[in-house]
């Protein structure tokens, strides 16, 4: 597979620094240890090896990788992997993505007590889903309902907030 032209890691390279700049303080000491990992992947800076031809004597360096599980240079093909064999377990069927969304007043509340909130989210939305979908007038239908497929994050797409 040929190497793209632009790169997360080149991104991370040009900009990085000054975003860090821009969002010290907002960003977590996880996601700065992926960005710095993202940014010295397969590079000197992770050392190397050097194969060389015995024939022509052709010398190539290939580079460490950082092994980050965030990293698409080292996570791409098994993301790729995982995601098919995901989509093999599939049924031919449409598939939809349904949004429940907190008041923000009770975001505070979640912040706080997130086994009770989250807990009473997640039977609400799958009792509201549930309900609609037996209702004649929409569906009509039993519907599967699998709690595990259901996750929390909030406005910004974050996850971290609610573990």
């Amino acid at each position: 597979m040929a190497r793209p032209a632009l790169e997360v890691a080149d991104v991370f390279r040009d900009h990085g620094a000054a975003w860090r700049h821009a969002n010290r303080g907002h960003v977590s000491l996880l996601q700065l240890k992926v960005m710095s990992a993202i940014e010295s992947c397969r590079t000197a800076a992770l050392g190397g090896h050097v194969a060389r031809c015995e024939d022509c004597a052709y010398t190539t360096i290939a580079y460490n990788s950082c092994r980050n599980r965030h990293c698409p240079k080292c996570q791409g093909a098994a993301a790729r992997q995982w995601m098919a064999a995901r989509e093999a377990e599939l049924l031919p069927i449409a598939y939809f993505h349904v949004v429940f969304t907190l008041p923000s007043a009770i975001g505070d509340i979640a912040y706080q007590n997130k086994a009770v909130i989250y807990d009473l989210l997640f039977k609400a939305s799958s009792e509201t889903m549930l309900t609609i979908a037996a209702d004649p007038k929409h569906l009509g239908a039993r519907i599967g309902n699998d709690p595990s497929s259901a996750c929390a994050h909030d406005r910004a797409g974050r996850w971290a907030l609610h573990r």
